[in-house]
């Protein structure tokens, strides 16, 4: 098998043309954002907002910072622009249940009509009613009634004492009441007189006085009744008196809503209560101090707050155009169905209609309601209530209390709002698989995946929604714009971060930060416009700042703590080469991998399995070392070796298997005999047939190993083995491309087991002969050969164990 060449400088970075642009700077472009890349999530939104039946709601997937909020709420306003404005909803008081306050709509900006209507109307009865009852007209029949009584009780009173005169006896006004005392020659007869007259004319007398009295108590009797008439008779009077003054004010509002029957009957409502209880028009003061009444009221009313009277206004979309899209980022419970709000009264806390609070599925009602998932899932009981009104197609405002069963008073229970709302949540990816595994409910509700991809193809017409897309940032952020070349640089950065050369990441925050941070470090140059050392000397800022451990790490490798050989050969050993993570930084550092063999029975120990420090993937890349060599070296024979392998001086877990092709080429070290050039390092992972498998990280790890080398010195013969698969995800550091250039540091791309050993050893791995055999002075036939003998060495001393004499000692 041929040696693969070393790839030249061009095959490392992929770099972005300049000239290719039409524009001098973002300044020529028009700033506004033109998400590319998103297909497939850009589709399933159109779906999912165009889809009319129940359970259509959005999920739309994928990781922080791709632009997923920009995309929707972009394509949600111009979608939403085209759409009727949803009407207004207001809570106005029930007079029949004063605990469920109705709920109504009515067209777009009516509805402070309404409430501005209502505020007039108590006006006018605080006028005209007062007005009314100080007339002249109305005292006059007030007083007709009330003498209509005193005439009746005049009447009566008269009457008995004419019929008392005619026995003889007076009828006395008393302070105290009424009294009856004999007459004699038109004199009333005092105490000591009575006494003296004869016992038959006192009998006689007593007599008549008890029968009068018993007629007065029958007058008295009657008086109650008389006075709940004339009483009657006056309320029938007010209430007369008063629909006879406000039918004008009511009749005008009936007029003017002529067309909407819930609030005509709603006037009814309050026309009837209004006559039914006009004397709190005639009170001067209310029973509720000034400072008890709710923010804004009784302010044009003397102190009284006529609450059941007015409007709450829940839902304005006065100034709305077309359906609302709203983005609601703390996502509570209050936040998105309402609150009922109390005021704290002597002690007690109490509430009407009027504090009723919308929440964000009000605002949206008619439109749209983006919400982020994971803060939706911290938020108390917020999830079940969105669920629940998403299921029922309704908002109904339920207070925490007595959700949680903690009221202790009587509170409100205002009738629901029919829900029309496109919801979609904003997550990463991990979420919405795991609501879709554990929530029943969730994929009924949540029925479109709107999957936002990492990374789009790099093209010229990508190229061009990438400057569209920082031109958008310059301008929002009210930075220095970009010239061409440092466009070009910000392009080449996101093929960067993609990991790929043909692929442009769609992390947008990523690409908005290092514009902020170019634009710091353009300021400082004095350059009016940012360039493209301005955009690399803030990549290479944030490469310094995150380079503490990744520093401290070099040089415990340069001071022997950490020993990596880079100069000499040596059997059974190789250096690995591994990535670490760091917080959103990662940085690749080479590892030494040793192996030793033995007699055995053809295993090969994994070490840090053993002592569970390697995870399963890298458990798995071990054993596939096993399949390997007993499918090349155990056809013919049993393998009689026992092999271990080790990341030397590895104090943490060891995860992957991206060193597996390493650990397989110390192994045909060890086996063959022939060293390893220890100037070169490996990464990639390997199948059981020797092929070798892409692997992550690519250009960190060159960039590890190349950082070491520069340090100690570069000869020319260091370099890296990688997968031939990984060539496209290269986007190394200028200086390592310079190195390559002046042919200072090599990187091979591999695609076999055979290719690299050859390499790393500089001995022909051989090709099998037709008779099964490996040329000698190759590696598989130095291997096949070491094996041979192992095996013979391991009969040889089996034999001799079985025929020994089990009594000698």
């Amino acid at each position: 098998m041929p040696i693969p060449s070393p790839l030249s400088p061009e095959k490392l970075y992929r770099q972005c043309d300049p000239s290719s642009f039409s524009f001098a700077s973002t300044q020529d472009l028009d700033g506004k954002i033109k998400i590319s890349g998103q297909e497939r999530a850009r589709e399933a939104i159109r779906f999912g907002v165009g889809m009319k039946h129940n359970g259509f709601n959005i999920f739309a997937l994928g990781p922080t910072g791709t632009g997923k909020q920009t995309t929707l709420e972009q394509y949600l306003r111009d979608t939403a622009s085209r759409k009727t404005v949803p009407d207004d909803w207001c809570y106005v008081y029930d007079f029949d249940n004063m605990r469920q306050p109705l709920a109504i709509s009515m067209p777009a900006g009516k509805a402070c009509t309404f409430r501005r209507d209502m505020e007039n109307l108590i006006e006018g009865l605080l006028t005209v009613i007062p007005g009314a009852f100080s007339s002249e007209e109305y005292q006059e029949q007030e007083k007709n009634i009330k003498e209509q009584l005193n005439e009746r009780q005049a009447s009566e009173i008269e009457t008995l004492e004419k019929k008392a005169a005619e026995k003889n006896i007076a009828l006395i006004r008393t302070p105290s009441g009424f009294a009856f005392a004999p007459v004699k020659k038109g004199e009333v007869l005092n105490a000591e007189e009575f006494m003296r007259l004869k016992d038959e004319e006192k009998e006689i007398i007593e007599k008549e006085i008890g029968l009068l009295k018993e007629s007065m108590q029958s007058i008295m009797l009657l008086v109650p009744k008389w006075q709940r008439e004339t009483q009657e008779k006056i309320k029938d009077l007010n209430q007369q008196i008063t629909s006879f003054a406000v039918k004008p004010l009511f009749a005008e509002l009936k007029a003017k809503y002529e067309d909407h029957k819930a609030i005509k009957k709603y006037f009814d409502a309050v026309e009837k209560d209004v006559i039914e209880n006009f004397s709190q028009f005639l009170e001067k003061e209310s029973p509720v101090p000034q400072m008890l009444l709710p923010p804004g009221q009784g302010k044009n009313t003397g102190s009284k707050s006529f609450n059941q009277y007015r409007v709450n206004v829940v839902v304005n979309n006065k100034r709305t155009k077309g359906a609302p899209v709203i983005y609601e980022d703390k996502p509570s419970i209050q936040n998105l169905v309402g609150d009922i709000e109390h005021l704290a009264q002597m002690g007690t806390l109490v509430t009407d209609f009027t504090l009723i609070k919308p929440g964000a599925l009000h605002r949206a009602n008619g439109g749209y309601l983006i919400l982020d998932a994971r803060r939706l899932l911290l938020e108390p009981l917020a999830y079940e209530a969105l669920k629940k009104a998403i299921r029922t197609r309704q908002i109904r405002i339920e207070s925490l209390a007595q959700l949680y069963g903690m009221a202790s008073t009587v509170s409100l229970d205002p009738q629901p709002i029919p829900l029309q709302t496109k919801i979609i949540l904003l997550g990463e990816r991990w979420l919405y698989y795991l609501l879709s595994a554990r929530d029943p409910d969730f994929n009924e509700l949540f029925k479109v995946a709107a999957d936002f991809d990492d990374e789009m193809e790099r093209n010229q017409d990508n190229h061009l929604s990438y400057a569209g897309f920082i031109s958008s940032i310059v301008n929002r952020e009210k930075l220095k714009h970009l010239d061409r070349h440092a466009v070009a640089r910000m392009i080449e950065y996101g093929s960067r971060l993609s990991g790929d050369s043909d692929k442009l990441s769609t992390h947008i925050q990523s690409i908005t930060d290092l514009v902020n941070e170019s634009d710091y470090y353009a300021t400082e140059n004095n350059h009016d416009l940012i360039t493209r050392d301005d955009v690399q000397q803030a990549i290479d800022a944030r490469r310094y700042r995150a380079g503490r451990i990744p520093g401290k790490i070099q040089d415990a490798i340069l001071q022997n703590t950490i020993l990596i050989d880079t100069e000499s050969e040596k059997v059974g050993q190789i250096n690995g080469l591994s990535v670490y993570m760091l917080g959103n930084q990662s940085f690749g550092k080479p590892s030494r991998i040793t192996t030793r063999i033995k007699m055995g029975k053809g295993e090969v120990i994994d070490i840090e399995r053993e002592v569970e420090m390697g995870g399963p993937i890298h458990s798995k890349g071990v054993m596939i070392l096993s399949g390997f060599l007993g499918g090349r070296f155990g056809g013919e024979q049993p393998l009689s070796l026992s092999a271990t392998l080790v990341f030397e001086q590895s104090y943490g877990g060891i995860e992957g298997d991206s060193a597996s092709s390493a650990e397989l080429y110390a192994l045909l070290s060890a086996i063959s005999g022939k060293p390893i050039k220890q100037c070169f390092a490996v990464t990639g992972s390997v199948n059981q047939y020797g092929e070798i498998q892409a692997i992550g990280g690519v250009n960190e790890k060159i960039e590890g190993f190349f950082d070491l080398c520069l340090e100690r010195g570069l000869s020319g013969n260091q370099g890296v083995l990688i997968p031939a698969s990984n060539v496209r995800n290269l986007m190394l550091r200028d200086d390592v491309v310079d190195a390559v250039k002046q042919r200072n540091f090599v990187i091979y791309p591999v695609t076999h087991i055979d290719e690299g050993i050859e390499i790393l050893t500089g001995i022909p791995a051989g090709k099998q002969l037709e008779d099964g055999n490996y040329p000698k002075e190759t590696i598989n036939g130095l291997a096949v050969e070491r094996l041979t003998s192992m095996a013979e060495k391991q009969k040889k001393y089996t034999e001799g164990t079985n025929n020994k004499n089990p009594n000698e000692s």
